[in-house]
């Protein structure tokens, strides 16, 4: 078995909630709860609104730890998107686009970026960042591709220790989040019952449960926490999920 802490976070391009954009602040913020393996959502790379900082380089170099960046959105030389970030031997998998609604050309660019993250032994841990749509019936279609041959049901990913996380923009009692429970165990709910799952958004008032962690086989949920401090509650407009997970390292996911 091996145990390993991982961190979900939309840091909203490192704007805070004092208006200010700092990259180091969510690094900081990231420190504080020491994880092995990091899924950023918002990111701003090369943007003038942000003083073209590469965000996701620069908390990478602050955690002393590798990345991979996804660009959902390229305009020229900016970009907007996601990364995995992790100190563990990882390599690249696949990073692409999730479809959108074709009646609606002008919503915002969604993607996901799938990571192998290497565990000792020849065994693998399998990780797919995300960040869905605001709109439900975007994040329907968006969830089908997730689940179809691209991702999730793709042979290197089928049967695999799978962790599929980030920000779905999806209630529990949702279509899409229910999708993704039948195939999936939600982190939180996968505690024991006393464990009461604890919302991330928004940082200051946290009342929606947005931002999950999706568990396949071979991996158990050890304990969950949405920190609440004042760093937390300051750097961005959502707080991070920490989950610590007990990973098999022997016999079939």
């Amino acid at each position: 078995m091996r145990a390993l802490r991982i961190l979900t976070y939309n840091v909203r391009r490192c704007v805070g909630g004092d208006g200010r954009a700092d990259p180091s602040r969510i690094a900081e913020v990231i420190a504080r709860h020491a994880p092995d393996i990091v899924a950023l959502q918002e990111l701003d790379v090369g943007r003038a609104r942000t003083g073209h900082v590469d965000q996701a380089h620069a908390i990478a170099h602050h955690l002393a730890m590798a990345f991979h960046f996804h660009p959902a959105i390229t305009v020229e030389e900016e970009r907007y998107g996601d990364a995995i970030l992790t100190a563990l031997p990882v390599r690249l998998v696949k990073a692409g686009p999730l479809p959108g609604l074709p009646h609606r050309p002008r919503l915002e660019a969604r993607g996901a970026l799938w990571v192998a993250v290497d565990l000792g032994g020849g065994v693998e841990l399998h990780v797919i960042n995300t960040h869905l749509g605001l709109r439900a019936a975007e994040r329907e279609v968006q969830v089908e591709a997730l689940l179809g041959g691209g991702w999730l049901g793709h042979p290197e990913c089928r049967g695999q220790r799978v962790v599929l996380l980030g920000d779905f923009n999806a209630m529990p009692r949702s279509r899409a989040y229910l999708r993704l429970a039948g195939r999936l165990r939600d982190a939180q709910r996968a505690l024991p019952e006393h464990h009461r799952p604890h919302p991330t958004f928004p940082a200051r008032w946290p009342m929606l449960r947005i931002d999950h962690v999706f568990l396949g086989e071979g991996i158990e949920a050890l304990r969950a926490e949405v920190p609440r401090g004042m760093p937390e509650r300051v750097a961005s407009d959502h707080l991070p999920l920490v989950v610590d997970l007990r990973i098999a390292t022997t016999g079939p996911a």
